[in-house]
């Protein structure tokens, strides 16, 4: 089968030759796999024969000013679209550190929301044209890559202190950001599908928990939140495409939500922050695809996580309705050969 076969078959609950392998790993897990003998020309998913998605991404950014502000050997501080000043390590798997935000009261979002115009050259109209047919004729699965909610906001805009006080003090500024991201993005992405470039599902990263719990009550997910998810779920079940939502930490106490306004795919599952996958499939397993739930702290014990992978994917795989991954992304600890034990023991445990 192909990796879209395999797809519709998880997103509309029915069994297919196995469950569909993606994943994503650092840079520094790239490098490793190279120096241990994975060919540096070769993709990585094609190495190990596993399933491979397309993403088609638009610029919804203000377009501030991008420049770099100050360079060294170990760091480099520069600006973004978005109006952040971020300081990027040259190490690899480094993490960005934020050090100032330009849109950090409703009077600076009003001139960011302004500069949110919606010219054509947002799209990547060359990039579609030179590779969309070769997509469908490999039978990879399409997805297009919106950008909005709670976590993009927070993270690549205004900071987080300053959105979860606004949540609370000012909810119709935060709400029309939220609705502002969603609504370029539903413009962009409706005039590549006019355009005739198809996508089989809409995916968005919205970060919504951390260990144990979180960012903020069920009430206010509901008040703020909860609105925006559905449109974008109904925008996408308009097309007859799927609605899948990324949200790392411990959502659970959302569940019941997510569901009820049309997501029909959520990942990573993140174990080690309190999510239950089999709990998950036993309560919804009719109706949410699940994606990830595979604790990526245990990638690097050989024996660890193929006990894992042998316990919870015949679980998870029953009447169709899961993608294997990692909880959130492989780690540089994951050897070539632990990899290639995962990728096995996946294949064998998640086979029809």
């Amino acid at each position: 089968m192909t990796t879209y076969e395999r797809f519709d078959r998880m997103f509309t609950h029915r069994e297919a030759d196995r469950v569909p392998i993606i994943d994503s790993p650092w840079a520094g897990t790239i490098r490793r796999w190279q120096n241990e003998g994975m060919p540096r020309n070769v993709d990585w998913a094609d190495y190990f024969g596993i399933d491979k998605v397309a993403g088609i991404g638009v610029d919804i950014t203000p377009r501030y000013e991008q420049k770099v502000l100050e360079e060294t050997d170990r760091y480099v501080i520069s600006t973004t679209p978005w109006g952040v000043t971020l300081k990027n390590f040259k190490e690899l798997d480094s993490t960005p550190e934020f050090l100032d935000y330009k849109v950090n009261t409703p009077e600076a979002w009003a001139d960011a929301k302004a500069r949110m115009t919606l010219e054509d050259d947002r799209i990547p109209w060359k990039m579609l044209k030179d590779n969309y047919e070769r997509w469908r004729a490999e039978g990879l699965w399409v997805q297009a890559n919106f950008w909005f909610g709670f976590d993009v906001t927070h993270s690549w805009m205004a900071g987080t202190e300053t959105v979860l006080i606004a949540m609370l003090e000012e909810p119709e500024w935060v709400k029309d950001m939220f609705n502002t991201y969603l609504d370029s993005c539903v413009a962009l992405f409706g005039r590549i599908w006019d355009a005739g470039y198809r996508f089989d599902s809409i995916n968005w990263p919205d970060d919504m928990g951390y260990k144990g719990t979180t960012f903020f009550s069920k009430e206010m997910y509901r008040d703020l939140l909860r609105p925006v998810h559905k449109r974008a779920a109904d925008w996408a079940h308009e097309r007859g495409v799927y609605a899948h939502l990324h949200s790392c930490g411990n959502v659970m106490t959302l569940v019941d939500d997510l569901v009820e306004v049309g997501i029909d795919c959520l990942n990573p599952l993140e174990v080690k922050a309190g999510m239950d996958p089999i709990g998950l499939k036993q309560k919804y397993g009719d109706r949410l695809t699940l994606h990830g739930g595979i604790n990526a702290v245990l990638w690097d014990d050989r024996d660890a996580i193929v006990g894992a992978i042998e316990e919870t994917v015949p679980v998870l795989k029953e009447n169709g309705g899961y993608i294997f991954s990692s909880d959130h992304s492989i780690p540089n600890s994951v050897s070539l050969e632990n990899m290639k034990a995962i990728v096995e023991t996946v294949k064998q445990a998640g086979r029809y």
